[in-house]
């Protein structure tokens, strides 16, 4: 059995009239500051919850868009073969996976600010997978099963979100690949007709 990870975007937008809740935004610039060219996110809009949040992908990198192949080491022993399952069981899981996203997000982060932050960076950051999946990135389609392997960690016995660490950071992302094998993959015509498939659905998405 192996894990894929994709995500349905759901943007949410709000607006404060002037003046209300004035009281709990802070009185520090919101702008992203940009230091020597990088881009961080560390106390962003002063937001507390916000320090520290550059050490996952690092500085200037916050869709981990600078995850290539070089930082993937992949795990011969673990040797698997994809096995197609109905469209429905594939999209419940996925479903799953995000609002799963969306319970994280809103029980654990309590600043919208940073609940919208953290939300785009891990957005953003699934255009890697995009990227995989149609031969663009130079990197196998693949998946890190070491992180993956956390997902059952994901609750305590009563059923709440856990609050544990899990001892990773994004830069350890890539040292368990596993690169399962079987797909329909064909280096002759496959470029032309999973870009097709792209495009198809990328016209379906309705522009928020």
């Amino acid at each position: 059995m192996f894990a894929k990870f994709a995500s349905i975007v759901i943007v949410a937008v709000s607006a404060l009239s002037s003046g209300v809740f004035a009281a709990a935004i802070p009185s520090a610039s919101t702008d992203l500051v940009v230091r020597g060219g990088v881009h961080s996110f560390d106390n962003y809009g002063g937001y507390q919850s916000l320090s520290g949040f550059d050490n996952f992908y690092g500085s200037n990198n916050f869709d981990n868009s600078q995850f290539s192949e070089s930082s993937i080491t992949i795990v011969k022993e673990q040797e698997l073969v994809c096995h197609s399952q109905s469209i429905e069981i594939i999209q419940q899981r996925l479903l799953v996976l995000q609002e799963m996203a969306k319970r994280i997000i809103t029980e654990q982060v309590c600043e919208v600010e940073t609940q919208t932050v953290v939300f785009e960076q891990f957005h953003s950051s699934l255009h890697g997978f995009s990227r995989d999946l149609r031969r663009f990135s130079g990197r196998g389609v693949g998946y890190d099963s070491g992180i993956a392997s956390h997902f059952s960690s994901f609750y305590n016995s009563d059923g709440s979100l856990s609050t544990s660490d899990f001892g990773f950071s994004g830069h350890d992302l890539g040292s368990s690949y596993v690169v399962p094998t079987g797909s329909n993959w064909n280096d002759a015509h496959s470029h032309v007709s999973v870009n097709s498939a792209y495009s198809a659905a990328r016209s379906a998405v309705t522009k928020f």
